[in-house]
């Protein structure tokens, strides 16, 4: 089953994007359309063969600095900032289509995982969380003897 994240104002967005095309973007420029103040990366979460939980969030334009990763209570929290450029005035801007702000998201972890031993690395915008289980929830292979 696929889960899909609902927005509800996104065909809101896009239908004041389709007037704006009609009428040029002159007249319905809106200063804020919903790209600034918080936003949601998109997230992967899979499981390996090695029965280890791994997690991959986009997160294209931030740094290390702008990332935080935290485990408590059994939840693991991803929350951090992209910050608007700053190097080019908003008023020369045509178009801004890119979310910029805040994000917080927050997955509960089963009981599974060994939350000491949660990793996790950042590399061309994608961060990486493994989430690796508990030594006894690992499936093992039992030998069985024969009786002669």
């Amino acid at each position: 089953m696929t889960i899909v994240k609902v927005d509800p104002f996104r065909e809101l967005v896009a239908m004041q994007d389709r007037i704006a095309r009609l009428f040029g973007d002159e007249y319905l420029r809106d200063e804020d359309t919903g790209v600034r103040g918080s936003w949601t990366p998109a997230v992967d979460i899979f499981e390996t063969e090695s029965h280890d939980l791994v997690l991959k969030a986009e997160l294209p334009g931030l740094n290390r600095e702008d990332i935080e990763v935290v485990v408590e209570n059994s939840t693991l929290v991803l929350k951090g900032s992209k910050k608007f450029e700053a190097d080019v005035k908003e008023e020369n801007y045509r178009r801004i289509e890119r979310s910029y702000g805040t994000f917080h998201r927050s997955f509960t972890l089963p009981n599974t995982v060994d939350a000491s031993k949660v990793s996790a690395e950042f590399k061309n915008g994608v961060l990486t969380v493994r989430l690796p289980f508990k030594e006894e929830a690992r499936p093992r292979t039992i030998n069985v003897d024969v009786a002669a």
